[in-house]
């Protein structure tokens, strides 16, 4: 359950060209954890000495762009923008509003700017930051709730317009069969790297053409019409392409890669969408795996 309390990392980057994580190496690209960076504080030699952190109050209709709260948070190893804000929250101003709940860069709640840069707080340690005041805003994009909490709901509207889940001309075989889809590992590998979105929004916040265009599909979404559009269970391309090939869908994008440089993730949406288009300028109503043979489901159980 989401928590919303009223009252980064740097990003990955593949070092080749290749588009996709190959799976073999899997767990090297899902360890990217801020405790890997050796930034963090690894003894208590920082014990005692105090960060000072600036938070934006900020609520709907209000004209709040120099409106801050200082709050002095003691220092501790391995302390993260979270944990600071929780302390700033729990031992100083209970009226703080902040939205977080897994607090290990799973569900992608906690999503703010910090130093001016969209990260998740749960992901970011505050020894990562520049030395001074850590000031942290709401999300670019995004109607404002209050502080630093922000209104998704048109978020996931816009998400749900592109039809992110597999759909098959048969609709009764995915009700009543008892195997899975053929799929090989090349063609997982086509797709996988854009699996790994959690929605948590960082990638629209960061988005140029969103700042002039609310009106714009977004990168979150048109990465997530590739990775089904490209799936090779999936039929329904053709009403993705149709909700993306439109005056405010893929052809906004501007390419400036600001959504791939803050996607906690190495999702790399930017990629997806160069992608999309290819699809969109070939496309071709396709046709689905078929379902696995039952004899050859049983061979491999």
């Amino acid at each position: 359950m989401v928590e919303a309390h009223f009252g980064l990392l740097q990003p990955w980057r593949a070092k080749s060209q290749t588009r996709l994580f190959p799976r073999d190496n899997y767990k090297l690209h899902t360890n990217r954890t801020p405790l890997l960076r050796g930034t963090c504080l690894q003894d208590n030699s920082e014990l005692g000495k105090r960060v000072q952190l600036r938070l934006r109050r900020s609520g709907p209709g209000k004209d709040s762009q120099h409106d801050f709260s200082v709050f002095e948070i003691p220092l501790e190893p391995g302390m993260t923008i979270l944990d600071a804000l929780l302390y700033a929250k729990e031992k100083i101003d209970h009226s703080i509003a902040i939205r977080y709940s897994c607090r290990m860069a799973s569900c992608g709640s906690c999503g703010m700017k910090i130093n001016g840069i969209p990260k998740l707080a749960c992901y970011t340690q505050v020894a990562e930051c520049n030395k001074g005041a850590i000031t942290v805003e709401p999300l670019d994009h995004y109607p404002i709730i209050r502080d630093l909490v922000t209104d998704f709901d048109g978020f996931f509207e816009v998400h749900k317009s592109v039809h992110p889940f597999l759909i098959r001309q048969d609709t009764q075989e995915q009700e009543t069969s008892e195997s899975e889809y053929k799929q090989s590992s090349n063609e997982l590998d086509e797709f996988l790297q854009f699996s790994y979105c959690i929605k948590c929004g960082l990638c629209n916040a960061a988005c140029p053409t969103l700042a002039s265009d609310h009106s714009f599909t977004g990168p979150q979404a048109l990465a997530q019409a590739y990775r089904y559009t490209s799936d090779s269970r999936d039929e329904g391309s053709t009403l993705r392409i149709d909700a993306v090939d439109t005056d405010h869908g893929i052809w906004r994008c501007h390419f400036a890669g600001a959504c791939s440089f803050v996607c906690p993730k190495g999702v790399d949406p930017a990629l997806g969408i160069q992608h999309l288009r290819r699809l969109v300028m070939l496309h071709k109503q396709k046709t689905g795996a078929p379902l696995m043979p039952k004899r050859l489901r049983a061979e491999i159980g």
